[in-house]
């Protein structure tokens, strides 16, 4: 599996980092970025569930 963010429609709500802080991390300037781009393991489910709540569907995990 691989996390795939569209950083054009990416708000930087937050969301998936406090899903999954070991995979996506908001830095100081207010980006977001990937932390672990194929996650395996736990990680796979936590990546699964930071795409289902992210308010602006900019997450995607490819297969």
């Amino acid at each position: 599996m691989r996390v795939v963010v569209d950083f054009d429609v990416c708000a930087s709500t937050g969301a998936c980092t406090q899903v999954a802080p070991e995979i996506f991390e908001i830095r100081s300037d207010g980006y977001l970025y990937i932390l672990v781009e194929e996650p395996t393991g736990a990680l796979e489910a936590k990546a699964r569930e930071a795409s289902e709540l992210c308010p602006t569907a900019a997450i995607t995990i490819e297969e």
